[in-house]
């Protein structure tokens, strides 16, 4: 994955951000597909993504200035 610069978040931009990758965690257990090996491994790729978002993101602690993280 190619990398991005920091970006400056406030600490309710940052709940934001997080409060959207709970929504699309939910929407990647909830999507309906056909089961096969194939789309397990595919689901279970996207919300290990999308735990290492959060993780990165819980981790900066953002004062009430921006903050690079």
């Amino acid at each position: 994955m190619n990398e991005i610069p920091n970006v400056a978040v406030t600490r309710h931009q940052r709940d934001l951000l997080l409060q959207g990758l709970r929504f699309v965690r939910s929407s990647v257990l909830l999507e309906v597909r056909e089961p096969s090996p194939k789309v397990d491994e595919d689901r279970a790729q996207k919300l290990q993504e999308i735990a290492t978002l959060v993780e990165q993101l819980e981790v900066a602690q953002p004062a009430n200035a921006p903050v690079n993280i």
